[in-house]
């Protein structure tokens, strides 16, 4: 099972080397020397690393087969994906898989079915849960603990804990505003 790993940015210098938009927790073992990558062209190709280092908080990686920065170029704003088993787990128990979470059931803190998972958006931020609830349209729910309070992959659920607005935008609160205020 291909899972994505990061985006190829720009080149770095001469040699080769490309910056990488990390889209893993487990960089220095998805980047590892050695390690390959399949790359989202249309003609998907398989890279292998043969480095990869740390410069200024980005994350930078030579390819085998990229011999020079004008190969390196024509990478750049390619996805890479890394293949996986699919029992394969993330080493820290508190991190998860988008397919681990895509499908789970989602209720409310007070137990009333509230939809199901179907997609993980990553922002630099934070990741979401899409979620679509029963009457059919999507929201999105931050994934941190305040609105999150329990997931469990093994029982198939996910609690969200509801506030005015997020499973329901409709219901939001409307704070009124004063007059002249800015």
């Amino acid at each position: 099972m291909l899972v994505t790993v990061g985006r190829i940015g720009r080149a770095h210098g001469i040699k080769g080397e490309v910056g990488v938009d990390v889209r893993t927790d487990e960089p220095e073992r998805r980047f590892a020397d050695g390690s390959t990558v399949v790359t989202s062209a249309r003609v998907p190709r398989t890279l292998t690393v043969a480095s990869s280092r740390w410069h200024s908080g980005r994350l930078l990686v030579k390819f085998a087969e990229v011999p020079d920065r004008t190969a390196a170029e024509q990478l750049r704003n390619l996805v890479v994906q890394a293949e996986i088993d699919e029992d394969e787990r993330p080493e820290d128990p508190d991190e998860y898989y988008d397919r681990e979470l895509i499908g789970l059931a989602v209720r409310t803190t007070d137990g009333v079915e509230a939809g199901e998972v179907i997609d993980v958006v990553h922002l630099p931020s934070q990741d979401l849960l899409e979620i679509r609830r029963p009457a059919g349209h999507a929201v999105l729910v931050p994934l941190v603990d305040e609105l999150v309070p329990e997931l469990d992959v093994d029982k198939g659920y996910v609690v969200v804990a509801d506030r005015p607005g997020l499973l329901d935008p409709e219901g939001a609160e409307v704070v009124p505003t004063e007059p002249g205020a800015d």
